[in-house]
């Protein structure tokens, strides 16, 4: 593994480079983008169905394929000039939404157009990224991926608390026009203001399922990328759980709106954790620190076994997602692991496993909470955690 860095980078440093911002603009107005598509889909189809399912449904189907994108379609990342791929990719989005927005279709075939955009969704992600390396040399890389990870969230929720503006103003087919033009930006910014720079080279292969396929299993055999993807998979997979039971826990309380309050704090938590540990922990301590951060993703929620009240719950929350900083000095040493031709695929395998695993986490808490107290299901989802963290410590140390 490739020593840390000495030294810090700065924002100015990262914003310095033009590709960057570009990039930077693409992920930003793709989340508020879609975010806005997602809320103005979900309000429509429960306005011509009055079914809670139905929304809920058209909300999930953005990210339902995702999993199949990242196992047949990755290695279209590393194959693909970036330029030609993202043009393409956020083309893709704009002819769906602007469907979309004509209105009129059967609830089957919305959800069959967002599948279709969604399958895309990893290898577009993983091009992303897959540039960010050789943009920002040395601990550019991990100050850049804060950035991205913390302005992904911010985007998500700007762009849904503006769907909700834009509703309250707009019917939904008027507020998905305004997502049309957002992909409209998108695609005319990777078409004009990306480089043409050329794919990574790579032997030929018998198809783009196949080599997605070959791959994928070239970075789970090998014990090092293997241990590295498990440590960034399971600390956070482990401790989402908790989240999926913020609404009981709350309940619980005594007031089930409260849950708002719980899940923002995990929100700011996250985004906090991203900020110190990407921008003011200096590399090397970064390095030392990624235990016992990826420990305190799980430490502070063995506390709800004593079910705190909301002040409290609040704080615990925040303390836990403050420890996904720890995510960056795994992915630094994810992306010093693997040859630049397969750099793509593994950034995006890393990406598709674990919103799988996250999503697995959340459906595996909910089960529990059918015989145990919302409480205790999230301890346990802490105990999880703090147990994985510990047995993957030669991959985290």
């Amino acid at each position: 593994m490739t020593a840390p860095p000495t030294t810090s980078a700065r924002y100015r440093d990262v914003f310095g480079v033009q590709e960057f911002r570009t990039l930077f603009s693409l992920q930003t107005l793709q989340v508020g983008g879609d975010s806005i598509r997602t809320i103005a889909l979900s309000v429509q189809a429960f306005e011509r169905t009055g079914s809670p399912v139905a929304a809920a449904l058209v909300f999930a189907a953005g990210m339902l394929p995702y999993v199949v994108g990242g196992a047949l379609l990755l290695s279209l990342a590393d194959r693909v000039p970036a330029r030609r791929l993202l043009t393409g990719y956020h083309l893709l989005r704009l002819a769906v939404t602007a469907v979309l927005a004509l209105g009129g279709l059967p609830l089957p075939l919305v959800m069959a157009l967002l599948v279709v955009a969604g399958l895309f969704a990893p290898v577009g992600g993983a091009t992303v990224q897959a540039r960010l390396p050789a943009l920002l040399p040395g601990d550019g890389y991990v100050l850049g991926r804060s950035l991205f990870t913390m302005t992904s969230a911010g985007a998500q929720i700007a762009g849904q608390a503006a769907g909700g503006l834009l509703l309250s103003v707009l019917t939904p087919s008027g507020t998905l026009w305004l997502a049309t033009a957002s992909a409209a930006l998108a695609t005319a910014l990777a078409r004009f203001r990306l480089p043409d720079v050329p794919a990574a080279a790579r032997p030929a292969s018998t198809g783009m399922a196949a080599e997605t396929w070959r791959t994928n299993g070239r970075l789970l055999r090998a014990r090092g990328t293997r241990g590295l993807l498990l440590a960034g998979w399971l600390p956070i997979s482990l401790s989402v759980g908790s989240e999926g039971l913020a609404v009981p826990y709350a309940g619980r309380l005594g007031d089930p709106d409260a849950a708002g309050l719980l899940l923002s704090a995990a929100a700011a938590g996250m985004f906090a954790g991203n900020l110190v540990v990407g921008r003011w922990i200096r590399p090397g301590l970064r390095e030392r620190l990624t235990l016992p951060l990826a420990a305190l993703t799980g430490a502070p929620l063995l506390l709800f076994a004593f079910e705190p009240g909301l002040p409290v719950a609040c704080a615990l929350m925040a303390a836990g997602t403050s420890g996904l900083g720890y995510e960056l000095a795994v992915q630094r040493r994810l992306v010093d692991a693997v040859p630049e031709e397969i750099r793509g695929q593994a950034i995006g395998l890393y990406g598709s496993g674990l919103m799988t695993g996250q999503a697995a986490g959340i459906a595996a808490a909910g089960a529990l909470g059918e015989s145990l107290s919302p409480a205790h299901v999230i301890a346990l989802c802490g105990a999880a955690a703090l147990a994985a963290s510990l047995a993957l410590a030669r991959h985290l140390r």
